[in-house]
Formats: structure tokens, sequence, C-alpha cells
């Protein structure tokens, strides 16, 4: 049980770092350029990486079950991906 819990505090430690890297250059990237399919972009990748944050706080802080971390951080991942689906799809 404790190597599974170690296990994901890593992985979403990963997403949180390499997640806002990602958003970081994409809202920088935007800030140069103006182009709103990178502010878009952006947003997504900010999105996935916050319920990645949710689901894990819920988990491992305020101790609710795994299975309702996993459900928050899934429906983020889908809207975040909804939403770099759409920057990609923007002209």
């Amino acid at each position: 049980m404790m190597y599974e819990s170690l296990l994901l505090i890593v992985a979403k430690t990963a997403i949180l770092l390499l997640g806002g890297s990602i958003t970081y250059y994409a809202l920088r990237a935007y800030g140069r350029t103006g182009d709103p399919s990178l502010r878009a972009l952006g947003t997504g990748f900010g999105i996935v990486t916050f319920g990645a944050l949710v689901g894990g706080i819920l988990h491992q802080i305020i101790g609710v079950e795994v299975s309702v971390g996993v459900a928050i951080d899934s429906a983020l991942t889908a809207v975040g991906f909804a939403v770099i689906f759409y920057s990609l799809y923007m002209e």
C-alpha cells in the first residue's frame, strides 16, 4: 500500500512539473505572438495539469477515496483535451 501511494505522488509530481512547463511555454508563446490558438493550447494543458493536482490533493491530503480523485482527474483531463483539440482546430 505504501509503494502505491509513493508511486502516485511521484507520477502526480511529474505531471505537475511537465504540464506546468508546457502551460508556461504555450502561454509565453501566446504573449509573444498573440495567436489565440496558443492561448487555448496553454489553457488546455493547464486544465489537464490542474486536474492531476486536484486529484492528488483530494486523495493524499483530504483523504477521499482514490476513485473519487481519479474521477475528478479524468473529467478535467477530458475537458483539457477538448480545449487542446479546439486549439489545434482553430485558425
